[in-house]
């Protein structure tokens, strides 16, 4: 036979099985990114019918944020008979790059229902976790303490669909025009953080709200 002949059998052969090994993974490739149609979180303290509503986005790293929560503490704990508080999630990963990690934490405790006590430990013991390789595991001794089943939330924290969460807070607050952290929305309307770095200034904006409302 040919010797020509052989190597041009011998091209065809392996362009054949080139191609099927192709289409073989491309058939197992998924057609669309998971989780698009994930909702924004919905992650609220106080009175949730109030028709006062204060939302913040916020970063878990961010250092103003730090300096912004005992404030936020205090009002929130001040009005919670008044309005409604929520936060979402605003990680600004090329400044801080254990914030979508900590979101992560507060999320996955929050599928046990303890988002806000995740969300005060990461606020309160920034120290402890922001410049870590590793985050994780401080953030599982947050678990620890809160009395949260651990294999649960590493699960979870791993998870596409908190990760889906995430995202959707951060396109939700990026249609919303938020550029920083914190970012407050008194009603919609957003706070300048400057009127509002102190309780008693936090409070007069509160105030005048709920008196526009009547609530």
């Amino acid at each position: 036979m040919d010797k020509r002949f052989l190597v041009i059998l011998a091209i065809v052969i392996l362009g054949l099985v080139g191609l099927f090994v192709f289409t073989k993974q491309k058939s197992v490739a998924p057609s669309s990114p998971a989780n698009t149609s994930v909702s924004a979180s919905n992650h609220i303290e106080g009175k949730a019918d109030s028709k006062v509503k204060l939302l913040v986005y916020g970063d878990f790293q961010c250092s103003a944020c730090e300096q912004f929560y005992p404030i936020e503490k205090q009002v929130v704990d001040k009005y919670s008979n008044q309005i409604s508080f929520q936060f979402r999630h605003f990680p600004l990963e090329n400044l801080h790059p254990n914030a979508r990690a900590a979101s992560r934490a507060a999320e996955a405790a929050g599928l046990q229902g303890k988002f806000f006590e995740m969300h005060n430990m990461l606020y309160q013991s920034q120290a402890a976790w922001r410049d870590q390789s590793v985050p994780l595991n401080v953030f599982i001794s947050f678990a620890n303490s809160l009395n949260l089943d651990v294999n649960k939330f590493k699960t979870d924290y791993a998870s596409e669909n908190v990760n889906a969460i995430i995202n959707a807070d951060y396109q939700a607050g990026s249609k919303l025009g938020v550029a920083g952290t914190p970012s407050y929305y008194l009603n919609g309307k957003l706070l300048d953080n400057k009127d509002i770095g102190t309780v008693e200034q936090f409070s007069a904006k509160i105030d005048a709200t709920i008196k526009q409302t009547g609530n």
